[in-house]
């Protein structure tokens, strides 16, 4: 059965990531969050279907809420952990490529959960390992001095009345004329390190909390920018250490409202249009493994990443032909371009710093995803140790994606089409003001796409009246909206046809004129092995086309090529700071789009396992000074892309969607199309006559 999905198996040890962060938001006097699918139609409720199935266990498998729960119960009792500590994620500790590749359906296999904990009390962050098929911790070890886990979702609530409760800060609304303290919306940013921290900064875990001040409780608070006021507030003893004042700017004059109450009359014109599968999908679905149109993959989850792709492979002439072990988007940071001295800290870390699988909606039929639709929960952690399941986090389902191919032979009349239809695997995330959607599709032609779709409210700034933004673009009175990046890095474990892989490049060039090029024409493709990982270290460059092909040296096609993948670039710039700028010691990964590096499965993120307040550089500048070989070896492929967002007024208040991604395609991987052998669309000319007499 299909539909929305729900888990029934975790009793009451899970409690809604919604009702949690809603009891702590209201706490911290925010409204209520909306309830995403209050509603559900009578053919959904009759399609709920269970996603975790014993019979179809498997190794990556995220962990279950039991899971989650029995890991907390061992640590807590076998090390005696007290109420000072938080827990800020719990995952799966996932098996190596080489225990994956052994294991065989029904056999047992081993369950361990990595735990990322902080000790509030003594302001120290840890991490544990703890064996479930054995029930014992392996290890409990304290984090470097200086690193500091990712920010909980406990803590920006927590946040928000410590700001609001502060003096100081009571003191800065007062003299800019607000009043109700309640209509003061506190959005806190992470801290980061910048190398000006002073000294009753250093070692303690800060974020510094900008504000907004709304007309009424439901009013969007980013319209009115409370400008020139920074709370810094200490995490551990949740207080403002001090309150940063740059000046008075008056509030900007307009609201800037979206939601439905505030716009009554709607577009007439749009009539229905309707997703139907009457014969259901074309895709089933066996526990977390999902299988389509020749394809096959795991659908995986962490509160950090989000949604991760594991074992895809694609059924061809009777064997499965492996293409990813691993795909996911494992970092991003969002610099923003005001060298004020209260802007130049805003540079969000979303994926480290915050975990954005822990902020991931629960989408909601015929609205985040439209048709026949299947749903996976995603079950977690909350700061005090309770499991908090995100319902219907995970969205899968297929989409009519217009033309594949066609072809019209003018001299015989003979015409053929084929339709392309595309499979999609996503997630929806709302970080503070934006929102990010994650997709992955699969296409009937062995290509594989990334998509990230940003849409949501842009961050805010207030203009004097009469000024012009320097670094920014006024898109309504007296509002200014900065310019800014978002840089995401994908990390795909390859395994083309095999796991040894390499890594060429391929650059279009021209021929000089001369006896090779006579008539000035000539150009042609030129493929180079990057070699090692410093050779590995490039950029996209649209002037040769550049793209880059994953090969298997080991595996010929019939034409005696190495059978390949390429990867094909989308939108994407380079980061805009400067590379000595204080951001790019811990965004080093922005440096370049490509990395490659030999599978170690310790290197899991682009920027490093803890970015948040880290002084120094970690992930992949520090793991490629290495140069290490990655010839006809396992490897990991890291693609950096990039959104400059110079933004619009309409941009304002809401912003239409802007997307940006990649695309893997096969080269060489098949002996020719693969979507061949799809059968022709639409009706008979017989019953199309039937259907429509009125047309010829």
């Amino acid at each position: 059965m299909l539909g929305t999905h729900r888990d029934h198996n975790l009793g009451d040890l899970s409690i809604s990531r919604r009702g949690f962060l809603g009891g702590s938001l209201k706490a911290a006097g925010i409204s209520a969050l909306p309830y995403m699918k209050a509603d559900r139609s009578e053919a959904a409720d009759r399609s709920r279907a269970k996603t975790n199935s014993n019979s179809h266990a498997h190794p990556l498998d995220p962990l279950t809420g039991q899971e989650i729960a029995l890991a907390i119960q061992i640590l807590r009792k076998e090390r005696q952990i007290g109420d000072s500590f938080r827990f800020v994620s719990i995952t799966l500790a996932e098996p190596p490529r080489s225990a994956i590749r052994k294991y065989r359906p029904g056999q047992p296999f081993q369950r361990q959960a990595f735990l990322v904990l902080m000790d509030v009390a003594k302001g120290a962050g840890h991490e544990a390992m703890v064996d479930l098929n054995l029930r014992t911790v392996l290890r409990l070890d304290p984090l470097p001095q200086g690193l500091q886990p990712a920010i909980m979702l406990d803590e920006f609530g927590k946040c928000e009345e410590a700001v609001k409760r502060s003096a100081e800060f009571l003191g800065a609304l007062k003299k800019r004329g607000v009043t109700d303290v309640n209509l003061v919306m506190v959005e806190p940013w992470s801290a980061g390190y910048y190398g000006t921290e002073v000294a009753e900064d250093r070692g303690r875990r800060l974020m510094r909390a900008l504000c907004f001040v709304r007309s009424e409780p439901s009013d969007n608070g980013y319209a009115r920018p409370l400008d020139g006021v920074v709370a810094v507030v200490d995490l551990h003893k949740m207080e403002v250490i001090r309150v940063e004042d740059y000046g008075v700017v008056p509030l900007p004059p307009e609201s800037g409202n979206w939601a439905r109450q505030y716009l009554p009359k709607a577009r007439q014109g749009s009539k229905p249009l309707k997703i139907v599968q009457p014969e259901g999908p074309s895709f089933t679905v066996k526990g977390r493994e999902v299988s389509w149109q020749q394809w096959k993959f795991r659908v995986g989850f962490t509160p950090r990443e989000g949604l991760v792709l594991h074992m895809v492979t694609y059924h061809d002439n009777d064997a499965e032909r492996p293409v990813l072990e691993r795909a996911a988007v494992c970092e991003m940071v969002v610099p923003y371009g005001d060298p004020g001295e209260q802007y130049y800290r805003k540079n969000a870390f979303d994926i480290g710093e915050y975990g954005i699988g822990t902020l991931a909606n629960s989408l909601a039929l015929e609205q985040d995803c439209i048709g026949t639709v299947r749903y996976f929960d995603a079950p977690m952690v909350d700061g005090r140790g309770r499991v908090v399941t995100i319902k219907d986090a995970i969205c899968l389902h297929e989409e009519d994606f217009g033309m594949l191919w066609k072809h019209t032979d003018w001299r015989t009349n003979q015409s053929e089409l084929r339709r392309s239809r595309r499979l999609a695997v996503s997630f929806v995330a709302t970080v503070g003001n934006y929102e990010y959607g994650f997709y992955w599709y699969f296409y009937q032609d062995g290509t594989i796409q990334c998509e990230v779709k940003l849409t949501g409210i842009m961050n805010t700034t207030a203009l004097k009246p009469g000024q012009r933004p320097e670094f920014g673009v006024e898109i309504a009175p007296q509002l200014n909206a900065p310019f800014h990046e978002h840089i995401f890095a994908a990390r795909l474990d390859m395994s083309v046809d095999g796991p040894q892989n390499s890594v060429y490049e391929v650059n279009t060039v021209s021929l000089p004129r001369g006896p090779s090029n006579p008539h000035g024409n000539a150009f042609r493709a030129e493929a180079t092995l990057l070699a090692t990982e410093q050779e590995a270290r490039r950029s996209v460059n649209a002037s040769s086309a550049r793209f880059w092909q994953v090969v298997n040296p080991n595996r010929k096609n019939r034409l005696g090529q190495p059978v390949s993948y390429r990867l094909i670039s989308g939108e994407n710039c380079p980061p805009f700071v400067q590379p000595d700028a204080a951001v790019m010691r811990r965004a080093g990964f922005a440096l370049h789009h490509l990395w490659v590096t030999p599978y170690n499965p310790e290197e899991r993120y682009a920027a490093g396992d803890y970015p948040n307040q880290n002084p120094g550089t970690d992930g992949l500048p520090r793991w490629t000074a290495a140069n290490r070989s990655i010839e006809n070896a396992e490897l990991v492929l890291w693609y950096v892309f990039a959104h400059n967002h110079v933004p619009r007024p309409e941009d304002w208040p809401v912003m239409p969607v802007a997307s940006l991604g990649f695309m893997l395609r096969p080269d060489g991987f098949f002996m020719r199309n693969p979507a061949l052998d799809l059968p022709a669309p639409g009706l008979s000319q017989e019953k199309r006559q039937q259907k429509h007499p009125h047309r010829a």
